[in-house]
């Protein structure tokens, strides 16, 4: 009787089969995944010519500004295309134009990986420029009809982690392939990884109609362009652009202020690399509770990063203590300026995550442009002073003017969420 009663093949210690809840946020979440893998595609996709840029060049024929400049193409093409998608979406299933936008962004890769010359290029660009542009727009308000509110936050940090990944790992393995079999084959690698993502796109997501339609204001204006997210893409457009002005030229800045030879200045774009990933992930969690605290504190820590390059960038130790820094702050400007504007516009989600991206990708290309300028007539010193003072300015905007109502974080545009 004992030996019966203890016997592990009784009911009791039976394994418990997972509850359709359970399930159900299993698939969620798998489904967060795979738009984090589709975000990583997109930007190893509109950096990947950092990596290749010398054998790509004389593929092609062209100088390597000229081939530097698709980056450029790329980008304004996004910023254009990211607001203007969900204008034109309709009623059109989310998961369907996701899948769609990576098809395009398979033949933009597919298209670069054939061009013979810099016309070929500048065409396969702009198609590329409409897939990323498409995909990163809608996968931070895709992300947050997939989960309760609770996990909002992470599931923003998890999409769009793809963007942090890339600059660690996307672009580095994209050189590394570029270099085992040309820099045509590093592309046609990844137009051959959005076709994969394209079909895991609607097998993994849920059916995603367009969200309930946004509320009007009392005067019975549209709700989007709100002083709160008017706000936010003030901060934005200043931090990112300081960012960028100043990052474009960082290896030149360790090079001629801090002596380093390229092997260490590599280190320190991986340390650079870890560093933000850690602070998206940080910053998404932060910004859940304080999103315009968290907005802020990342613009005091990018201006004071920089400001340390500029000051005691010539000592090795205090320049890689600065990257470190750097890293760790901006890795969190892209989560938490998403989470500022779905805060800022809970009703209008999708629409303010694609003017959000749209303005971020301008700003990078604008960021580019300033720095270069600053460069030539006024040296690195100099550029590290003003990204610093701009990244600062940004803080100001706001310090001065109002943040996201945290309440619209229980505000959900579109079906219930789940999971």
């Amino acid at each position: 009787m004992s030996s019966t009663a203890s016997s592990p093949t009784t009911p009791t210690s039976a394994p418990t089969e997972p509850s359709a809840a359970e399930r159900t946020a299993v698939r969620r979440w798998a489904a967060v995944a795979v738009l984090s893998l589709s975000t990583f595609v997109v930007v190893t996709s509109e950096m990947l010519p950092v990596g290749v840029l010398t054998p790509m060049a004389e593929g092609l024929g062209i100088t390597a500004g000229a081939a530097g400049s698709s980056l450029t193409v790329t980008g304004l093409v996004a910023a254009v295309a990211a607001p203007l998608v969900p204008r034109l979406l309709g009623s059109l299933d989310r998961r369907a134009v996701l899948a769609a936008a990576m098809v395009v962004l398979a033949l933009g890769n597919a298209l670069t990986s054939l061009a013979p010359g810099f016309a070929a290029l500048v065409t396969a660009r702009v198609i590329l420029g409409i897939g990323m542009g498409a995909v990163w727009g809608l996968a931070a308000a895709v992300a947050i009809r997939l989960v309760t509110p609770a996990r909002a936050a992470l599931a923003v940090s998890f999409a769009v982690s793809g963007v942090a990944a890339a600059s660690v790992a996307g672009v580095p393995l994209g050189a590394v392939i570029g270099n085992a079999l040309g820099w045509r084959s590093a592309f046609t690698v990844l137009a051959v990884a959005a076709v994969v993502l394209a079909v895991a796109l609607p097998l993994f997501l849920p059916r995603l109609p367009r969200p309930a339609a946004a509320r009007p204001t009392a005067g019975g204006a549209p709700t989007l362009f709100t002083p709160p997210v008017l706000v936010g893409l003030g901060v934005i457009v200043l931090l990112v652009t300081a960012h960028f002005a100043a990052y474009t030229y960082v290896r030149p800045v360790l090079e001629d202020r801090a002596g380093l030879d390229p092997s260490v200045i590599a280190l320190l774009l991986l340390v650079y690399g870890v560093f933000g990933l850690l602070g998206n992930f940080a910053a998404g969690a932060v910004a859940a509770r304080r999103t315009r605290a968290t907005v802020l504190g990342l613009a005091v820590g990018v201006g004071a990063a920089v400001a340390l390059l500029a000051l005691l960038g010539t000592v090795p130790l205090a320049a890689g203590a600065g990257i470190a820094l750097w890293g760790l702050a901006y890795g969190g400007v892209s989560v938490a300026g998403q989470i500022w504007m779905t805060r800022a516009a809970p009703d209008r989600v999708e629409h303010v995550t694609g003017l959000y991206v749209g303005v971020f990708t301008a700003s990078i290309a604008l960021g580019a442009l300033v720095g270069g300028g600053v460069v030539e007539f006024a040296g690195v010193t100099w550029l590290l002073w003003g990204a610093a003072a701009l990244a600062w300015v940004s803080l100001a905007v706001g310090l001065l003017g109002p943040g996201p109502d945290p309440r619209g974080a229980h505000h959900r545009e579109g079906e219930p969420r789940r999971g």
